[in-house]
């Protein structure tokens, strides 16, 4: 194709994505799903696992191959301006007050699903042929331990929104705690990632690059940025100019973490953070939101789902190695932040609600994995037992969260 046909396709390829997951939205809706989990879905059904698989020339018609260098870096787009958003809309002030409950239910939440993916790791890499040979043994354990301990933090952002949750102490000790998680894990592919190259050293300078990154946006941009608001105050309106110049520190601080491994979404996250609340807040969520959850973030989904083949489990073992490592990321993420909220003073609900919530593992799981893929670390039978895993794990967080939690939601807390 031309790079005018690739532009006009792109076109019909957005309204076939709009379509879909409406269409899928409006039956998740029926069975208790946000509309968030039915577009994970819808772009999964798009992908090679149904359409793909029972129509494939259908489905090299609408997503050939080369179009996705299109697709690709606009749902990235759609990523990092809704997690530019999250960021905005994170209560700071309620995570100091629960720093307790959120570091608890952060450290549960890496510490309990590594040990048992790394001791899954083992296991597999002496007893199956999950691994490649190229893997070390260390690198399987910390990539399955890194895997197990990642939490859906763009997608819990969105749930936790659709219930109404934001601004409550569990919404946002699950967003705290969910933000730490998937940060450690991040790192943890990391250094998988530098080991397998023959540069461990370079991801460790790239992990305290990242450290640098929250540093100066917290402790210096915002700093900075509060002192300009007062401005903006006072005027009532924030300029046209202002507006993509705050839009360009989005991009840049997007760029900057991806640049260094750790992924554009926390970039774009931790500069939204940095925002001043008030009137620029207001405004910047107000212009950014409608448009990137209506438009970009499925796109995001689907170009995610492009790459998930669901039909590599075609055996008994396949899915009886699936259901082991549904019970140790169930146990170990669910289970553990449960037990963690609650010990450190959440009331019983709270805590199952945070517990749910973080069990959630949706498509950053699948970036992860799809990362391990291509590089060549795990073996596309693993990458399909862990494709299970994120699914399940995600399908099951609204309706047990509606279950254990139900009507009995927590007041949001006023600023």
């Amino acid at each position: 194709m031309t790079n005018l046909q690739l532009a006009v396709h792109f076109f019909f390829q957005i309204g076939v994505i709009l379509v879909v997951c409406q269409v899928v939205g409006i039956l998740g809706k029926r069975a208790g799903q946000p509309q968030v989990v039915s577009e994970m879905i819808g772009g999964v059904l798009l992908g090679p696992s149904l359409l793909g698989l029972f129509f494939p020339a259908i489905s090299a018609g609408i997503f050939p191959p080369e179009t996705l260098r299109i697709l690709f870096p606009i749902s990235q787009l759609g990523l990092a301006a809704y997690m530019f958003v999250v960021g905005m809309e994170f209560r700071v002030d309620i995570v100091q007050r629960q720093m307790r409950s959120a570091l608890a239910v952060s450290v549960a939440g890496m510490v309990t699903p590594f040990v048992l993916g790394a001791g899954l790791g083992w296991f597999f890499y002496h007893h199956t042929a999950f691994f490649p040979p190229r893997t070390s043994l260390m690198e399987a354990m910390l990539f399955l331990g890194a895997s197990m301990c990642i939490t859906a933090f763009p997608m819990l952002a969105r749930i936790i929104h659709f219930k109404g949750l934001t601004g409550t102490t569990m919404g946002t000790v699950a967003l705290g705690a969910g933000a730490l998680d998937d940060a450690a894990a991040w790192c943890l592919l990391a250094i998988v990632l530098a080991s397998f190259d023959g540069v461990l050293a370079q991801a460790m300078t790239n992990i305290a690059s990242g450290l640098g990154y929250v540093a100066a946006a917290l402790w210096v941009i915002r700093p900075l940025l509060a002192r300009w608001a007062r401005g903006v105050e006072a005027r009532g309106e924030l300029a046209e100019r202002e507006f993509v110049l705050l839009l360009a520190l989005m991009a840049f601080g997007a760029w900057f973490t991806d640049l260094i491994g750790l992924h554009a979404v926390f970039g774009a996250f931790v500069m939204g953070i940095a925002m001043p609340r008030g009137l620029v807040t207001k405004e910047l969520i107000a212009r950014i939101q409608p448009l990137t959850v209506a438009l970009l973030l499925p796109l995001f989904f689907t170009f995610s789902g492009l790459n998930t083949q669901i039909g590599l489990l075609d055996s008994a073992y396949l899915w009886g190695m699936t259901g082991l490592i549904l019970v140790a990321a169930i146990g170990g993420k669910g289970v553990a932040c449960w037990l963690a909220a609650r010990a450190t003073g959440l009331s019983h609900r709270e805590s199952l609600g945070i517990g749910t919530l973080m069990n959630a593992r949706g498509l950053m799981e699948l970036i992860i994995i799809n990362i391990g893929l291509q590089r060549g670390i795990i073996s596309p039978a693993l990458f399909a037992t862990l494709v299970i895993m994120a699914v399940v794990t995600t399908l099951m967080a609204s309706p047990l969260f509606e279950l254990l939690v139900g009507r009995h939601r927590p007041p949001a807390t006023s600023t």
